[in-house]
């Protein structure tokens, strides 16, 4: 297995993380403060304390308040680890992992401050919002505890998280749900979005983790795939090679026609022009792309890997692929993380953290207005950047100008 770089970037650490060990000291200090007062300054009966009847979260909102600008500490991005790909696909095809646990990963947020904020939230009874995550081990959870970190920072602890299997009682989460004064769900993965369809009407649903989703369950709410925006990946192509003037395709109408309808809008925006071939089988993919590789001109033209699984088969099309368009010269890019390993020049994969902020942004506007923005699905606009820097050498690209990325497999 060839080696590779990680560069990552740094990011404040949401407050909700961190506030467990803070309450504790503020309490601390509270005591030794109070212990100093005389004894006539202090009120015969704590009773008599006008504030008694406040909730915790609200009670306590002028100190947190005075001290935020303390609370955030720059630490290192979590290292993105070059199977996150595989995790996702793992995550998005397993059915029988739903959501809820309350775990952590990385060295500031701690399981016992989840559960903290998590009881803050319910003591506090405001009307908010539930994350359904799959209840999944290392290292696919880690992924979906980046998500919910974003998620947990941008709606600054209005959150409860809950995790269902796949014998998940759905009377019981409503009920639950119900309890929690919940308005609002965000459900993770592709068993969030079958449990999501099935809740009471009156809950919003926000999708998020799944690379599509049927349209049986899918109908009315929000879905946002980790299919990266067409015209992000379009607009890398043309930064890196600004000759380009056409962009091949393969895919399957029935997984993609959506991401076509955006990627021919994507295209027109950069001086591309989307040739795209429909194909719903393996034989017919196979012909497509040997007549796209045997007609294309390498100084003008390049070939997209859209996630897909009949026309992107990754034991005999993949290959097959990566080698002709190798000894054609021709540029090849991909939706796909993984595929950057295995040679094509880039791709764009999820950036986590962002993606859970964007959900949460998401279900905070449905929160505000009762309904959702939009219905259907979006493709992902929070991503990072792959390189194959040797892939990129053989194309007689000047890596040393190529613009920044997050990742790189080095020069063999």
């Amino acid at each position: 297995m060839s080696s590779f770089a990680l560069i990552s970037r740094s990011h404040n650490a949401p407050v909700a993380s961190r506030c467990g060990g803070m309450l504790t000291g503020l309490l601390a200090a509270a005591t030794l403060m109070l212990a100093a007062i005389p004894a006539w300054a202090t009120p015969s009966d704590l009773n008599d304390f006008p504030d008694k009847s406040v909730p915790l979260q609200q009670d306590c909102s002028v100190v947190i308040g005075a001290i935020d600008p303390f609370l955030y500490a720059t630490v290192p991005a979590p290292l993105v680890s070059e199977s996150d790909s595989d995790m996702i696909h793992t995550i998005d095809s397993n059915p029988d992992v739903l959501v809820f646990p309350i775990w952590v990963a990385g060295p500031v947020t701690t399981a016992s401050s989840r559960r903290l904020a998590n009881k803050v939230a319910q003591a506090n009874g405001v009307g908010g919002i539930a994350v359904i995550y799959p209840d999944i081990g290392e290292p696919f959870r880690s992924v979906f505890m980046q998500i919910i970190d974003g998620i947990e920072e941008k709606a600054k602890g209005r959150v409860t998280n809950f995790a269902v299997g796949a014998n998940v009682d759905v009377g019981e989460l409503n009920s639950s749900l119900h309890r929690q004064d919940t308005k609002v769900v965000i459900a993770l993965g592709r068993q969030g979005v079958k449990v999501a369809a099935a809740l009471d009407s009156d809950i919003g649903v926000v999708v998020g983790g799944v690379l599509m989703a049927p349209e049986n369950e899918a109908r009315n709410l929000q879905v946002n795939s980790l299919s990266p925006d067409p015209a992000l990946l379009f607009t890398r192509l043309k930064g890196m090679m600004p000759r380009a003037k056409r962009v091949f395709t393969v895919y399957d109408p029935r997984q993609n026609e959506w991401l076509i309808q955006l990627a021919k809008e994507g295209a027109q925006a950069q001086g591309l022009e989307l040739v795209a071939y429909p194909v719903q089988d393996l034989r017919s993919a196979m012909r497509a792309y040997q007549e796209i590789i045997a007609s294309s001109d390498s100084r003008l033209d390049a070939l997209w890997l859209p996630q897909d699984s009949t026309t992107v088969e990754e034991s005999a099309v993949l290959p097959l692929v990566l080698q002709q368009s190798w000894s054609n010269n021709l540029t090849v890019f991909s939706s796909s993380f993984s595929h950057v390993k295995r040679g094509v020049l880039f791709s764009l994969y999820p950036d986590n953290v962002e993606l859970g902020r964007h959900l949460a942004g998401s279900a905070l506007g449905m929160l505000a207005s009762g309904e959702s923005d939009a219905s259907g699905m979006s493709p992902l606009r929070e991503v990072l950047m792959a390189i194959n820097l040797r892939t990129a050498k053989h194309l007689g690209m000047n890596t040393s100008r190529l613009q920044s990325f997050d990742m790189a497999f080095p020069e063999q």
